[in-house]
């Protein structure tokens, strides 16, 4: 049988594989946790218990739901024709805080990289350009990250879709070399989108 000592150790330990928590700040999270017991850990354990039963990713685009299709993909007013493709749930998510895309996404889940081994299967860009005909898409918006690995995936999808008469667009001026969207304004995000340019 474990002390408590040994849970609580346990539980810094999990903590502080999350992101942007190490062991000092997951250990100061567990004990304000326990100190709060009632009115916040409880409720946390429970609604964790919840979005982990519940929570799955959307069939179609890649976000979250709680059924096959999230909100956006089950909306017929964002079947604009514009499909804005992004790195991650979080980046889709620091779009729709700008409130300035009023079409559908597509989440690759990660980025094309030959040093880990990331091909464009395991990121369903097959998935996404199968969705383009189907969907009537007739402008794809390479929404990724300014980084190296994020350039590369979009070169490669605006060269898979070269010649399809799909116009491919990416982000103009406001998101710097090697920023993430996560970390942006919602004024750079409008003004990154609102000033989109040709890929």
């Amino acid at each position: 049988m474990s002390t408590a000592t040994e849970e609580i150790e346990a539980l810094i330990a999990l903590m502080a594989r999350l992101p942007g928590l190490g062991p000092r700040s997951a250990r100061r999270a567990v004990l304000h946790l326990i100190r709060k017991r009632g009115p916040l850990m409880a409720p946390l354990a429970t609604l964790m218990g919840h979005v982990a039963e519940n929570v799955r990713e959307c069939a179609t685009c890649g976000n979250f739901a709680t059924t096959d299709s999230c909100d956006i993909c089950a909306n017929p007013a964002r079947a604009t024709g514009e499909l804005c493709v992004v790195e991650d749930v979080a980046d889709l998510w620091a779009l729709e805080r700008g409130h300035a895309f009023k079409g559908r996404y597509h989440v690759l889940g990660g980025t094309l990289s030959a040093l880990e081994a990331v091909g464009p299967e395991d990121l369903g860009i097959p998935r996404l350009l199968a969705r383009i005909p189907a969907e009537g898409i007739c402008e794809v918006i390479l929404a990724l990250n300014a980084t190296v690995e994020g350039q590369t995936t979009a070169h490669y999808i605006a060269d898979a879709l070269a010649g399809s008469g799909v116009s491919v667009t990416g982000l103009a001026h406001g998101v710097p070399i090697g920023g993430e969207l996560d970390y942006l304004d919602d004024g750079t995000i409008l003004a990154a989108l609102t000033a989109r340019k040709r890929f």
